[in-house]
């Protein structure tokens, strides 16, 4: 697909996708397809048993289904506009609806970092103060935590689309990637962003150096906790907690740290794309798994919920 081939207006962009070859479209429907169902079916599982089993109505599971309708919202954000315009034959996008999804896909990656820091911090409390867990973790102030959480991520977006829309942009509206993603925008304005770059630097670099200090440091206290464990049971009961919460973190900052921080490459738009694919639906797909394989609590939720749904009359 060559970018001189098309013309475009000013209010509108042009999204090159995963590939440009267009017998390979199919291949490429099929695959995200298969993916987005999963990612639809595992996190709505995961929320239904959670809400619907007593046992799970503490604050662990609390963070984790809000975390399941993050991902589902993470994914529905970029996935299903490339489906359309995979089907459509047309990777046009309007200025208004890129700024939209910018917004949107800002919000919900920023609220998986805040909510990955929060699960955290309540294995922190359940492990290395267990008597005061419930005096701590109360229905009020998970909630406050949550609000907190929704609030700064939404403040995070709105302030870079409020930017973003202040820009003036090049006839070349052409973006190398799937979705409008922040970053290949930015490049493409004729305006100054030094204020969206700066904005950037901060708020990037609280969601991607001191989110992630702070979930390094509650788990080397629930590590040092763990170890004064007198027997080989309680150790591995304490592990067993919060073994799904640190799959999710590795995932989730593995896959930033194996495609932002490697050495650059001469392609940076195809490892870009690998980032988004990585972040945007790879993980939200995988998460599911990782807390119903991994968790006793969850997938004992699961096998009632699919006995109630078989023993329901038709």
């Amino acid at each position: 697909m060559k970018p001189g081939n098309h013309t475009l207006s000013a209010s509108e962009f042009l999204l090159l996708g995963l590939c440009e070859q267009q017998e390979q479209q199919p291949l490429i429907f099929g695959i995200f397809l298969s993916m987005y169902l999963l990612t639809v079916l595992g996190n709505t599982v995961i929320i239904l048993a959670i809400v619907s089993d007593p046992h799970l109505h503490t604050p662990m599971y609390f963070f984790l289904a809000n975390f399941s309708l993050t991902d589902l919202c993470l994914a529905s954000t970029t996935v299903p506009r490339m489906l359309v315009n995979i089907q459509a034959h047309r990777n046009t996008i309007t200025y208004a609806g890129c700024l939209s999804q910018i917004y949107f896909f800002l919000w919900f990656i920023g609220l998986d970092v805040f909510l990955l820091a929060v699960m955290a911090y309540d294995r922190l409390v359940a492990i290395c103060h267990p008597l005061r867990y419930t005096l701590v973790m109360t229905p009020r102030y998970c909630t406050a935590l949550l609000v907190m959480s929704l609030t700064l991520t939404q403040s995070y977006s709105l302030t870079h689309t409020s930017l973003l829309a202040q820009l003036s942009f090049c006839t070349d509206n052409i973006i190398p990637h799937f979705f409008c993603e922040l970053l290949p925008l930015m490049k493409l304005s004729c305006s100054n962003t030094y204020a969206n770059q700066c904005v950037l630097m901060y708020w990037g670099g609280a969601l991607t150096i001191l989110i992630p200090l702070l979930i390094i440091i509650s788990y080397v206290r629930i590590v040092a906790a763990i170890v004064r464990v007198p027997s080989a049971s309680g150790k591995w009961k304490a592990f067993s907690t919060c073994g799904s919460h640190l799959s999710a973190v590795c995932l989730f900052y593995v896959s930033a740290i194996g495609v932002y921080f490697i050495p650059s490459s001469a392609d940076s738009a195809s490892k870009d794309r690998v980032a988004a694919v990585m972040y945007a639906v790879v993980t939200p797909m995988l998460n599911p798994f990782i807390y119903s394989l991994r968790n006793k609590d969850m997938k004992s939720a699961l096998g009632r919920l699919l006995s109630r749904r078989a023993l329901r009359p038709p």
